[in-house]
């Protein structure tokens, strides 16, 4: 892919990928059915009844021009400020609108106009149709790698969601940079994305279809854990993932031995360092967990049973929009432990589906896409 680059609004550099991406998903895409892959289908795990009401209500124009695969949505979110890197036609936004409540808000961002005047041409509709006398949802034409410049405020969200647009990005170490910046102290970064089994070549990365169908510039996994250090994160938390499959063989020709997987992690913008491991009880009553709190693949909290954690999920459970939800003891507390401690973290996402299959072998773990997706894009 040409290295040239052309100037844009506000000082940020477009890249010719950035231009070839919009015209593939402002041009070339129409609807979902125009897709080259058998991507976006629909989730591996169920998705919960709470959230499939709230689909149901966001019009079908955004939902026909929506290319995501599967759902991102991390849990207690009642009054978040949200922010949705690549918001595409707003099928999430719209969707995370009504689990916020009229007391949240949710931003969109999205460098593709067509994408945009669809989202914004449904916004009085879905206010509406949610019974809100103003508006929880707004969008903005801009970057994932320059947020600031498309007016963001720093330390302005709780929460940052993406689904599989980060690999669409040919500077992912900025786009976390601007995700760190704009985050509140405790905030999370929970999004879903693709990776690869190594560092891709040249071949790979130049090529347009691969790139646009989200194989071309997926990340190698070990490189996100490099790039969360050094922005500032906390180490990456994998929540799911499964094995994405190639069926068109000139793709897969080009491809050769690198196989794909989509994931999901959580990533948090909290101390380091600080908390040692302790017993936590998880008080239940976050909306679609009440009983059984998933928060990632290592970690399983059920209401009113102590658990042992590391000091990373510590930390993070101590200083994020969490720490309400759950009362806290020092290790060997006043509190009988249930004999449940903390599990050794798997970073892997192809480890995690190796272990998820000798489980239940043949099936799909949960991540964006099923077993059976060529890709996952928006």
């Amino acid at each position: 892919m040409a290295e040239e680059n052309r100037a844009c609004a506000k000082g940020f550099v477009d890249s010719t990928v950035h231009v070839d991406v919009k015209e593939y998903y402002g041009k070339v895409l129409k609807n979902t059915a125009d897709l080259k892959s058998n991507a976006c289908v629909a989730p591996a795990k169920p998705i919960p009844a709470f959230i499939r009401q709230a689909l149901k209500k966001v019009h079908p124009d955004v939902t026909a021009r929506y290319y995501g695969c599967g759902l991102v949505v991390p849990e207690c979110l009642e009054g978040c400020r949200i922010l949705d890197l690549g918001s595409g036609s707003g099928r999430d936004c719209y969707m995370l609108s009504q689990l916020v409540g009229e007391k949240g808000h949710v931003t969109g961002i999205d460098m593709t106009e067509d994408q945009l005047d669809i989202a914004r041409t449904y916004v009085d509709y879905h206010m509406k149709e949610f019974g809100y006398k103003k508006s929880n949802v707004s969008f903005v034409q801009g970057y994932i790698e320059a947020l600031t410049e498309a007016g963001l405020e720093k330390s302005s969200f709780d929460i940052i969601i993406s689904n599989c647009v980060v690999n669409l990005s040919p500077d992912k170490k900025r786009v976390l940079t601007e995700a760190y910046s704009v985050l509140k102290d405790g905030g999370e970064l929970y999004f879903s994305d693709v990776y690869s089994s190594g560092i891709l070549t040249e071949e790979i990365k130049n090529h347009k279809v691969l790139w646009g169908e989200c194989l071309g510039g997926a990340l190698w996994w070990k490189d996100l854990l490099q790039l969360a250090e050094e922005v500032g994160f906390s180490p990456p938390r994998l929540v799911t993932a499964s094995i994405i499959t190639v069926d068109n063989k000139e793709l897969q020709k080009v491809l050769g031995d690198f196989k794909f997987v989509s994931a999901t992690y959580r990533l948090f913008k909290v101390p380091k360092g600080n908390i040692k491991p302790c017993q936590v009880i998880y008080n239940g009553g976050i909306i679609g967990v009440e009983d059984n709190f998933q928060f990632d693949c290592q970690n399983a909290f059920k209401v009113d049973e102590v658990v042992e954690v590391d000091g990373e999920v510590a930390t993070i459970l101590t200083h994020s929009r969490f720490t309400e939800d759950f009362t806290f003891q020092p290790p060997g507390g006043s509190r009988e432990s249930c004999g449940v401690k903390p599990k050794a973290g798997i970073v892997d996402p192809f480890e995690l589906v190796h272990q998820l299959e000798k489980q239940s072998p043949g099936s799909a773990t949960g991540g964006c896409c099923s077993t059976q997706s060529a890709a996952c894009c928006k």
